[in-house]
């Protein structure tokens, strides 16, 4: 993991010193910006059950390409339409485990849990899933033709579908995961994207729950909805 994370950070600072050094000499006025973006997040949940508690580092990493569309003669306003990939996870107390009667969730307490007679100690426990995402941005930039370090402020929303979730539980026994039907495969957000050359702060909030109405945890509703926040790098 920690190998990831520092290959997307040195990709995305590369990215975009290679993208510093070039040389606007022609004044291209049909010149794009921000067409590929790379991101590393903290991955919070709210409206949490009583007893809740995240645990770890909950990570997110998100890559791919927008259509950059300029609307004003200047090309300092844009609308982004793009693609991309996502993997997040979420580490917290709240135990999945799955029987032939479907899946049923309790919290964990003090890190232990009890599987028939034996008290096991948990270690790791997370929800992991994998998405096909599709940004839509409103782009606001002051470049120009020969201007590559600038301010942004992109707002917009995210749609996801999630192709791949799993519930992963590490003891001190053994490791277990399956894949977790109860995640709602379509999620859908806001984000809001501002900074100035290299470090860009980004912030999704998520309008949609990660797990489907139906799951509950001692009789309370499970209603958790994600909250990213982290720095995205533009590239090109």
């Amino acid at each position: 993991m920690k190998q990831i994370v520092l290959g997307l950070l040195l990709f995305g600072v590369l990215g975009v010193c290679a993208q510093t050094n070039q040389e606007f000499e022609t004044g291209d006025l049909k010149y794009l910006e921000d067409q590929f973006y790379l991101g590393i997040t903290y991955n919070f949940l709210l409206n949490k059950p009583a007893d809740f508690t995240q645990r770890n580092l909950s990570y997110g990493l998100q890559g791919g390409i927008i259509k950059d569309i300029p609307v004003n003669p200047k090309r300092t306003f844009a609308i982004g339409i793009g693609l991309g990939y996502a993997i997040n996870s979420y580490y917290s107390n709240l135990w999945a485990s799955e029987s032939s009667d479907g899946v049923t969730y309790s919290i964990i307490d003090q890190d232990v849990i009890m599987v028939g007679d034996e008290e096991i100690t948990v270690k790791r426990n997370k929800i992991e899933t994998h998405l096909v995402e599709l940004p839509l941005e409103l782009r606001w930039r002051n470049s120009s033709p020969k201007e590559h370090k600038f301010t942004r402020i992109y707002a917009g929303m995210k749609l996801g579908y999630i192709f791949s979730a799993q519930s992963k539980l590490v003891t001190s026994l053994d490791k277990t995961s399956f894949r977790n039907p109860d995640v709602r495969k379509f999620q859908y957000g806001l984000t809001f994207n501002i900074g100035y050359n290299t470090f860009n702060a980004h912030i999704y909030y998520s309008l949609s729950s990660l797990l489907k109405d139906s799951t509950s945890v001692d009789g309370e509703s499970l209603e958790m909805k994600p909250m990213r926040i982290g720095f995205i790098f533009y590239i090109l």
